[in-house]
């Protein structure tokens, strides 16, 4: 296990944060699972509640009944044993590709806590086993492909509730396994789910909250780098600090607006008016940066509400209210709040890429980059002519945003109706977090190719007589970035400085703005 650099998470009666989420996502956190005797007789109680009720041969939706449409069809007290097995194996249908380590860690967490509400009758002994797969990190190979969002996440958690039955395949300690053989080695009795308790497992919206965590939290590091970058691209570009001024913003006080004001302020050590330049206003990619960031920066407290509350909360159907010793049916797998966000947070993101392509744009076009080289060349005179610098790199950048763009379509409106018209409404929850996760990879591709452009700006720009000494932030991130990222003097393939410049923002290499 990674070194841990957070506090444990505990699951049970405290609600969790989307920090406690991507610590565990990323081993970066001891799990803990609630172990009082009262809390523990709550969760019993639930389970006790629904054999009660098997006893008296009551109907309960997904235990006495069929699935979905055919809730209509009693399944006898014989066969109701055999009903969670049948739940998990119909569903084992997905594909595309396999969510990787971090996801499908984030995915359990999410599951596990909802299950801790203790309102879905399962028993102790299964939160426990999904503790234990957090715990010794044993990871259900899920295929990301086939949730429509409503009822929940059906077809990729089917995985989860094969692989604790012991079925199916887990990666664990680096390789692929069977299931049954990771519970033989470490002395596991496959759980038998009982009545419920697979479809308290799958019929949730956890894929979907799981990504969207994920999602949050680059998406937060992501405007930070984006305002550093943007600092920079003044610098290189010779840039109107003016434009960011205190006054100025107080005039339109968007608070996520004046906070990427404030951050550029500082990158940049403006603590009082700037002597006028002769160009008053530079072009929007520039001036407007705070405008375009700050409304990432303003949505992120109610996206993160919207996550949080879902991760915080019973999502399964039926719920079941052993204190009042009742079985509500309802729709809480509905994942609408998640598909709002992530079709949300898309179009976002993909904003931030749109305007660090252009400001990519402008640093290496020598018509519009105030004295800079053709293509950001550092080739010297007699050598310029075969040099082409970050040409290619800004045509690279172009795709990928077009790419962004292009995904920013919402998928919550492509609803359709499924399953026999029983889901006859659904939330494209998770393909919508799915593609926000891939505009933000798009989007993290951008702001590689940007940081390296304009550090090779500033670069440029010192070589100068009058060259003036950079301001703290940026001279730090400038000097911490050479070591990596020589500048380009004779062209280079970039590729593989482009790939490590990407591994430094996965891991939130910098420290930004926070």
């Amino acid at each position: 296990m990674t070194t841990p650099t957070h506090e444990p998470v505990t699951f049970g009666e405290r609600p969790l944060r989307i920090e406690d989420v991507l610590a565990l996502a990323n081993r970066q956190a001891p799990v803990q699972l609630q172990s009082d005797a009262d809390y523990r007789e709550r969760i019993a109680k639930g389970a006790r509640f629904l054999d009660s009720l098997l006893d008296k041969e009551g109907v309960i939706y997904g235990v006495t009944t069929g699935y979905g449409d055919s809730c209509v069809v009693a399944v006898p007290l014989h066969h109701v044993e055999a009903l969670p097995r049948h739940l998990y194996t119909f569903h084992g249908c997905g594909l595309g590709k396999l969510l990787d380590a971090q996801a499908t860690r984030a995915v359990l967490a999410a599951r596990l806590q909802s299950l801790c509400h203790g309102v879905s009758g399962v028993r102790v002994e299964l939160l426990e086993r999904l503790h234990a797969f957090l715990e010794y990190d044993i990871l259900p190979l899920i295929p990301e492909e086939g949730s429509v969002g409503a009822s929940g996440d059906l077809t990729p958690l089917s995985y989860v509730a094969a692989t604790l039955s012991g079925e199916r395949e887990v990666m664990f300690r680096g390789e692929r396994r069977q299931a049954a053989d990771v519970h033989r080695e470490l002395g596991w009795t496959p759980l038998v789910l009982r009545p419920k308790e697979a479809l308290a497992l799958m019929n949730g919206t956890a894929v979907m909250t799981g990504l969207a965590c994920l999602a949050f939290a680059r998406a937060d590091y992501l405007l930070q780098l984006a305002t550093r970058i943007t600092a920079l691209n003044v610098v290189a570009l010779q840039g109107n600090p003016e434009h960011f001024d205190e006054r100025l913003f107080a005039a339109k006080p968007h608070p996520g607006q004046m906070q990427v004001a404030a951050w550029l302020r500082k990158d940049l050590a403006i603590d009082a008016p700037t002597a006028p330049l002769h160009r008053l206003q530079d072009r929007y990619s520039l001036r407007c940066a705070p405008h375009v960031l700050g409304v990432l920066a303003d949505s992120l407290n109610w996206l993160r509400s919207f996550i949080e509350t879902e991760l915080n909360s019973a999502n399964d159907n039926p719920i079941i209210d052993a204190e009042a010793e009742r079985v509500l049916h309802g729709g809480h797998f509905y994942g609408g709040h998640i598909a709002f966000a992530m079709d949300s947070l898309k179009n976002l993101v993909a904003n931030v890429a749109d305007l660090l392509d252009r400001q990519l744009a402008l640093l290496v076009d020598e018509r519009y980059n105030h004295g800079l080289p053709s293509n950001l060349s550092g080739a010297p005179a007699d050598r310029a002519m075969i040099n082409h610098g970050f040409k290619a790199v800004q045509i690279g950048t172009s795709a990928w945003t077009a790419e962004a763009l292009k995904n920013t379509m919402p998928a919550s409106v492509f609803s359709r109706s499924t399953e026999c018209h029983n889901q006859d409404k659904v939330s494209m929850g998770t393909i919508a977090a799915r593609d926000a996760i891939r505009v933000l990879e798009l989007t993290e591709q951008v702001a590689a190719a940007t940081l390296l452009a304009a550090n090779q700006g500033v670069w440029l720009r010192a070589q100068a007589e009058d060259a003036r000494p950079l301001p703290p932030s940026l001279a730090a991130m400038h000097e911490e970035l050479a070591k990596d990222f020589p500048p380009v003097i004779e062209d280079r393939a970039l590729e593989g400085e482009l790939r490590l410049c990407l591994q430094r923002i996965a891991a939130q290499h910098w420290r930004l703005h926070a």
